[in-house]
């Protein structure tokens, strides 16, 4: 529906209140202000004034029709932003490293591979897990050292013995 000159002088008004209220920053109201004189239809207003409170009902996508709350939903653009998913390497990483005690170190070999190659892929791809990916390395490097001190006491123990 294209806007009339009293719906552009309420969104001015919300978006006044707004910034009377702190809610905005100088340079953002007057961004918002010129682009609620130039906008040319409801929805795009509503887009201006959608975070403020006096603007539209945020609607969650779980939530009832956008008709219940009498107006268009938000646009994801104002909604919280969904976690980043968790990286798989790096999940593997810390079952690996957990699976150290129960397999005897085994595993701390594949938990410190998977541990580097996750952190360098959460680096590149913003993807979450790198907690996950740093508790598998130290639990893998943990049963590196001691496999490595193990052999070393063998070794040296041979070597005394013989």
């Amino acid at each position: 529906m294209l806007a009339s000159h009293a719906d552009r002088e309420r969104a001015v008004d919300v978006l006044r209140a707004g910034f009377a209220e702190g809610r905005l920053q100088q340079a953002e109201f007057d961004r918002r202000v010129g682009r609620a004189y130039e906008a040319r239809t409801v929805a795009e207003l509503s887009l201006l004034i959608a975070d403020l409170p006096q603007g539209p009902v945020a609607v969650q996508p779980s939530a009832a029709p956008a008709q219940a709350f009498g107006g268009p939903p938000v646009p994801r653009t104002f909604l919280p932003a969904p976690p980043p998913p968790t990286n798989g390497k790096a999940v593997g990483s810390m079952v690996c490293g957990v699976l150290t005690t129960m397999t005897m170190g085994l595993t701390g070999v594949p938990a410190v591979i998977l541990g580097h190659s996750a952190r360098a892929e959460i680096r590149r791809t913003g993807e979450g897990g790198d907690g996950f990916a740093m508790a598998g390395l130290v639990l893998g490097w943990l049963s590196v050292a001691g496999w490595a001190l193990v052999l070393a006491i063998l070794f040296l123990a041979a070597v005394a013995g013989s």
